[in-house]
């Protein structure tokens, strides 16, 4: 679905803090996270950091709607949806219904959490501005009477919070940061490294970010031997990996990748594509793709490996 608030842009002052009351507990339970707050505050973009970490999310929810995609939940199943991000604002005609929606909810012992999302009246008003596009509430009047109709109408669920994140000095970015902070799972805050070992004569994998040319060391495709096996198999392996300067290219690629790992990080980037190949794509790349792959595992990244072109002729 989409939305009708515009995304949170750069303004010249500082990173605020993310407030928060104390998060609550990881729990092997079904998640529910209310994503709320005021438009142009960021929601929508808050609701795809959580789909990028696998949440289901639904955008401008009904109110009443609520209960039944919580009812439709399951911890049990393997394909069930056990994190539930649900954006319900001002845009749905029953908003005012809201508040009591969570109290029956309560009741039933379904636990919703709040990230509530805000901004300065100058800072929205300048978004709305600069997208041209009117505030969902504005009718008639203005952008800062709209805005005023709209903190009284969140005051209720705003007083209800778990967390508060004001986005008015935060780049796209760094409000991804704070999203990830408040819910990701340990293992899910780091760059998914996925390593593509390929043949050049087959072509680079377009969505390389990284290439890495192994053709330097020896091909075991003229030992016999070696032929028919792959980069995988031991002998393989062990003989790529006893070639002069292998083991020393794996130590200094993998070097060189930390940094770019961080920084990764620091801008929000969470996918790495790095491409690893040599002639056909079946010995010395998926040899070092393995050991590069291994080597990162070790470092506490998450790592896919896929050998695109192992069994072509």
């Amino acid at each position: 679905m989409t939305s009708d608030e515009p995304s949170p842009i750069t303004v010249p002052t500082g990173i605020p803090a993310l407030e928060a009351s104390t998060p609550p507990p990881r729990s092997a339970h079904p998640q529910v996270v209310l994503i709320t707050g005021m438009s142009g505050a960021g929601r929508t973009r808050a609701a795809t950091v959580l789909e990028d970490l696998g949440w289901y999310v639904v955008d401008n929810l009904p109110a009443q709607m609520l209960a039944p995609l919580v009812g439709m939940m399951t911890a049990s199943s393997a394909h069930g949806v056990q994190r539930l991000g649900a954006v319900i604002d001002v845009r749905g005609r029953d908003f005012d219904e809201l508040a009591g929606e969570l109290d029956d909810l309560a009741r039933k012992g379904v636990e919703v959490h709040i990230m509530f999302l805000d901004a300065s009246d100058e800072v929205l008003v300048r978004r709305f501005e600069f997208v041209r596009r009117p505030h969902p509430l504005q009718g008639d009047t203005t952008t800062l009477e709209a805005i005023a109709l709209e903190r009284s109408l969140l005051a209720e669920v705003r007083s209800r919070a778990d967390w508060m994140i004001d986005t008015s000095g935060t780049t796209v970015h760094e409000l991804d940061r704070q999203v990830r902070q408040a819910l990701a799972r340990p293992d899910e805050d780091v760059v998914q490294v996925s390593i593509v070992s390929f043949g050049f004569k087959y072509g680079l994998p377009l969505d390389a970010d990284y290439v890495a040319d192994v053709r330097f060391l020896s091909n075991p495709y003229w030992i016999s031997e070696l032929r028919h096996l792959t980069g995988r198999d031991g002998p393989v392996r062990d003989y790529v990996l006893s070639r002069p300067g292998a083991t020393a290219f794996v130590d200094r690629y993998v070097q060189a990748l930390e940094p770019v790992l961080e920084g990764y990080l620091r801008e929000g980037k969470y996918y790495m594509t790095i491409a690893v190949g040599c002639t056909g794509g079946k010995h010395r790349s998926v040899a070092i793709a393995e050991q590069v792959a291994t080597r990162l595992r070790g470092l506490g990244h998450r790592v896919s490996v896929q050998a695109r072109d192992v069994g072509k002729e």
